[in-house]
């Protein structure tokens, strides 16, 4: 097999996922500001994401503001943990706030968080697929 069919047949078993993350990327960024970071947790921040913070915090604010809320790093913008903060109060939900996020696999950085949804709820389906593999 020569090198360039490898490639070739690597870049067809890629496609799909590619796409995928290319539909995940146009959907989630204008939506929720999301940055791709692989390890989605819109769910637990008021669907804001908090790798929009220019620190990367995941955990919560780096009490960084000044007394308009502004962050320290980036004046021009808001702090997003702030946002998140007040997202959270409206909807009801400050208790997701306390939750300790792990630590993020920057291996993942610009990858699709959907698809790893997708293989876990295949693995959920069927478990015998899984024991074979």
């Amino acid at each position: 097999m020569s090198i360039t069919s490898t490639v070739i047949k690597r870049a067809v078993r890629q496609a799909p996922m590619e796409a995928l993350t290319l539909v995940e990327r146009a959907v989630k960024r204008p939506l929720f500001g999301c940055q791709m970071c692989g390890h989605c947790i819109l769910q637990d921040t008021a669907f804001i994401c908090p790798m929009a913070c220019p620190k990367g915090l995941r955990d919560g604010p780096c009490g960084g503001t000044d007394m308009h809320g502004m962050c320290e790093t980036d004046p021009s913008m808001p702090c997003v943990w702030l946002r998140i903060y007040e997202r959270a109060e409206r909807l009801g939900r400050v208790d997701r706030l306390m939750k300790l996020q792990d630590d993020l696999d920057w291996r993942g950085q610009g990858t699709s968080s959907w698809i790893s949804l997708v293989k876990r709820a295949a693995d959920r389906m069927h478990p015998a697929a899984r024991e074979k593999s």
